[in-house]
């Protein structure tokens, strides 16, 4: 089993108001269509993530670091709820949670200008945790409210061959019927993805850190792959909300 060890972690452009002009006497000119202004709020990129035993939630601090660093751009961290009892997750030996990250709700995944989901693995695809979130979401899915955003995944798995890349790929349907764009970080690391040095996980779908049994903690490599997601896709957002 490809053990996920790491289930243990926009602002919405402000419109103006245009001042009303005369009418026009000529209809759906182009001259009649106007650009809404940026204000000088920033835009917003949602972290969201399932962590049991912290490798992901130490991924997606990381991510933060990265979307942070792009002018204009902030990375929001939340947490998905839990679906396990106390009694289970104190059983398995799960971190405590961080309190300081809220639980997000599905209502308000639309206030985002884009998403990077972090999850576990759970043979070759997401934990069942973030499956649940997912599920939630019908109503978003049923208006298209998060059609046009863009969307990245990171991951974390026990072994090498235990999903880094199947985990994020089986994830990818869950974008294509709500209409978001998937995000891959593909190549862009430079030489760190070539690197064999050193065991690392990520893959061009996304940030990734091998867990082991557990007890290995994610290399500086793994988390600077991670900084380089959160940048690029605070990147890509902010192109979007330009175009």
């Amino acid at each position: 089993m490809g053990k996920g060890g790491g289930c243990v972690p926009s602002k919405k452009k402000q419109p103006r108001v245009a001042e009303e002009s005369p009418p026009r006497p000529a209809p759906e000119s182009d001259e009649s269509i106007r650009e809404v202004p940026l204000t000088d709020a920033k835009l917003k990129v949602f972290i969201v993530f399932y962590s049991m035993y912290g490798h992901v939630e130490g991924l997606a601090k990381r991510l933060k670091q990265g979307v942070d660093a792009v002018e204009g751009v902030e990375g929001v961290l939340y947490r998905v709820p839990e679906t396990l009892s106390i009694e289970v997750l104190n059983q398995m030996k799960a971190l405590p949670e961080d309190e300081t990250i809220p639980v997000i709700s599905p209502e308000e995944l639309p206030a985002a200008d884009g998403v990077l989901f972090g999850f576990p693995t759970r043979y070759g695809s997401m934990a069942a945790q973030m499956k649940a979130f997912f599920d939630s979401t019908g109503s978003l899915w049923q208006g298209q409210k998060l059609a046009g955003k863009p969307a990245g995944f990171f991951v974390s798995t026990g072994t090498q061959g235990g999903g880094q890349e199947t985990t994020a790929w089986t994830a990818i349907t869950q974008l294509a019927h709500q209409g978001m764009l998937f995000v891959p970080i593909g190549y862009t690391f430079g030489p760190g993805m070539f690197n064999l040095d050193s065991i690392r996980g990520g893959s061009p779908y996304g940030a990734g850190v091998f867990a082991g049994d557990g007890t290995r903690e994610a290399s500086e490599t793994e988390l600077a792959l991670a900084e380089h997601q959160g940048k690029y896709m605070a990147a890509i957002v902010k192109r979007l909300a330009k175009s």
